[in-house]
């Protein structure tokens, strides 16, 4: 998939959860998401482009990719 794009719908995800309240709610809830809603390749991608720095990713996306990356792997 295009790396852009995987960038693109992930900064949706966090524009969304960005507006919660309790921040360790909202990166749980991004990693949550990405997890249930996207399929294997799609998240071993994204995790290829956090670890080449993901350019264009929001700050809370990164985060959140960070925080629970085991749970994405």
């Amino acid at each position: 998939m295009d790396s852009d794009n995987l960038i693109r719908m992930a900064n949706r995800i966090g524009d969304f959860f960005e507006a919660f309240p309790d921040r360790d709610e909202a990166l749980e809830g991004i990693a949550t998401h990405i997890r249930k809603f996207w399929e294997p390749r799609m998240r071993r991608q994204l995790l290829e482009l956090l670890d080449a720095g993901a350019p264009g990713a929001h700050a809370i996306v990164v985060q959140a990719l960070a925080k629970f990356r085991p749970m994405l792997a």
